[in-house]
């Protein structure tokens, strides 16, 4: 995989097409885009989908706070001359990449937001609660083992299969990877979003949101919640989970690729 600014990355579509950036959610990396990458090459983009530092095949870079991944994500975007880019998030890419957008208006010129939330007001589940306590999280995280992963992975999706399953655990790869994801959670304080809120509306792009709709995690109530909140938006709910991307692979790449091409 090609790197850019410390971060490995997957790419499809020409090199002189109008930029797509995709940015992958927890605990995925950039293969959880393997469908939607050659669809928007197909429909005229050069799509780029980088891991985040300590998924993957990029290395940790403590500490993996949400403020630092942001950082990391900008400087990504710049090392490689971007401009203005169709901004594709899911779950805490969406944490991550919303919050990068909303602090560079002029880097983005649409968006599709995909299970996740940018609310100050949102409430972090069960497992996300775990990893934000003290001791709870490190027992969690610490003593996760490839079987464990699996078998958590395949109660909350029947389409993440063994190879992605494999790329996935990457991210507890050394003790640094493993750390960063408390670090991730802990920082994840919703009240930060505060200052943020409205922003997304005042970047006056087109909009897709697409959601799996039974999701558990992310429920369906944010889609339409982001769909009345972004002015200029079209929503498509999936029979899919909060992996939508994953258990709907042909029906959400093509959703993103038609958005794409009707820009």
């Amino acid at each position: 995989m090609p790197e850019a600014a410390g971060l490995a990355y997957r790419a499809a579509g020409p090199d002189d097409g109008p930029p797509a950036l995709l940015v992958h959610g927890y605990p995925e990396s950039s293969y959880m885009w393997r469908h939607v990458l050659p669809a928007l090459g197909q429909a005229g983009r050069r799509a780029l989908a980088p891991d985040l530092a300590g998924y993957g095949d990029s290395p940790a870079d403590p500490p993996g706070t949400w403020e630092r991944h942001i950082e990391s994500l900008e400087r990504f975007h710049a090392e490689l001359g971007l401009g203005p880019v169709l901004l594709v998030v899911h779950d805490w890419g969406g944490l991550i990449g919303l919050r990068w957008a909303c602090e560079h208006p002029d880097a983005v010129d649409a968006l599709v937001v995909s299970n996740t939330g940018f609310f100050a007001d949102g409430e972090w589940h069960g497992l996300a609660q775990a990893m934000r306590t003290p001791g709870t999280g490190e027992d969690l995280i610490g003593d996760m083992t490839p079987e464990n992963f699996a078998g958590m992975l395949a109660g909350v999706s029947s389409g993440i299969g063994d190879d992605a399953i494999d790329e996935y655990w990457k991210c507890f790869g050394d003790d640094d990877r493993r750390r960063g994801q408390l670090e991730l959670y802990r920082s994840g304080d919703f009240e930060k979003l505060t200052a943020y809120e409205g922003r997304l509306a005042e970047l006056g792009v087109p909009a897709l949101v697409l959601w799996g709709e039974n999701d558990p995690f992310a429920p369906v109530a944010g889609a339409h919640r982001f769909h009345k909140e972004l002015p200029d938006s079209e929503l498509v709910e999936l029979d899919a989970g909060h992996f939508v991307f994953e258990d709907a692979p042909e029906e959400s790449a093509w959703a993103v690729a038609d958005f794409a091409r009707g820009l």
